[in-house]
């Protein structure tokens, strides 16, 4: 493959092909070392406990090329950490995080061609993989795992970096039950989410806004990123919920807000506080930071903040967040890791 035909300023955020994944497998009790493979395909037994009863997780990370030219991944332990408890919850064989982070190495090494210049907005986004693929008929977890992590270089989920947007409540959907698997990376998260997803899309609205399953009262998260609102006295809110994926850049931008001054809190938000807000954001991987200004439940529309850009406070998160990414601020916090010759 051939990267010439990028056009690094116009990626998008969408599957292209690079060079090679990774796979590892998991039989007889343990992970073997694990083997690059160029083809697109992957051959799954049709019995595959992820074809058949959801034992598949995912995870997103990225990494960027620096201003010194280095290439930096963005807190891969991070990812591992937060896919062995989603294995253990679905009962999966956990993935050890040396494993973890040694292939996306390996992964990340292999394509560096692909890997977008400094300066772009663009980042190599690596995505690992974890499924049941194993044959069991009866519901029981599978004996076989295969672990995988493919690479592309993308640009910004949503075009228009800050430049907010509209979401949608949909009363007649819920994300995940209280006592689910809203706090763990499956994909069967996002198949409950792909209705009302594609239904907000077609009806204007970038992004849906799910509230708890039990009341519909309180605030669990956007379908594809974490709530976080600041308040008129500069304080950083995000909601507390067992339906809530922790996210890593949320984590991140909690220790930013701090050291600049905010006051965080992790507490239940009801759907009745917004109005109170100055600005609210969707943050994730894939986005950094959303602005969100505008939320429709109904018949009722809620405006909150400026209906262009976003407020200062949240602008000096977003480039401070990116700004450590990319070598541009010092990584005071050690979350960059350098890549592994």
């Amino acid at each position: 493959m051939s990267n010439k035909s990028i056009d690094w300023t116009n990626l998008g955020f969408k599957y292209r092909r690079t060079d090679c994944h990774i796979r590892h497998h998991f039989r007889d009790g343990q992970w073997d070392g694990g083997q690059m493979f160029h083809e697109e395909t992957i051959p799954v037994h049709i019995a595959a406990t992820s074809l058949h009863y959801g034992q598949a997780a995912f995870e997103g990370l990225k990494a960027f090329r620096c201003r010194d030219g280095k290439v930096r991944i963005f807190r891969p332990e991070m990812n591992a950490a937060r896919m062995i408890d989603t294995a253990r919850r679905i009962h999966m064989a956990p993935v050890p995080e040396s494993l973890f982070v040694e292939a996306v190495h390996r992964v990340v090494a292999a394509n560096l061609d692909y890997i977008p210049p400094y300066g772009s907005g663009g980042a190599l986004y690596i995505r690992p993989l974890l499924f049941g693929s194993g044959p069991q008929i009866g519901v029981t977890p599978s004996l076989e795992y295969t672990f995988m992590v493919l690479v592309m270089p993308v640009g910004p989920y949503y075009q228009g970096g800050l430049t907010p947007v509209r979401a949608i409540v949909y009363d007649q959907y819920d994300r995940a039950a209280p006592l689910g698997v809203g706090n763990i990376k499956v994909a069967g998260n996002y198949a409950a989410a792909m209705e009302p997803h594609e239904r907000a899309k077609q009806e204007g609205f970038a992004v849906e806004l799910f509230l708890d399953a039990r009341e519909h009262r309180y605030i669990d998260e956007f379908g594809t990123a974490n709530f976080i609102a600041l308040t008129k006295n500069h304080e950083y809110v995000t909601p507390e919920s067992r339906s809530i994926l922790p996210s890593v850049t949320n984590k991140c931008l909690q220790k930013i807000a701090r050291d600049l001054g905010m006051t965080v809190q992790r507490r239940p938000v009801e759907f009745a506080e917004i109005p109170e807000f100055a600005a609210v954001a969707a943050c994730g991987t894939a986005v950094v930071i959303t602005p969100v200004n505008e939320i429709v439940r109904g018949d009722s529309v809620c405006k909150i903040g400026p209906a262009r850009g976003c407020v200062p406070e949240m602008q000096q998160l977003y480039d401070r967040m990116t700004a450590i990414q990319v070598g541009d601020d010092p990584d005071d916090y050690g979350w960059n890791m350098e890549l592994r010759a």
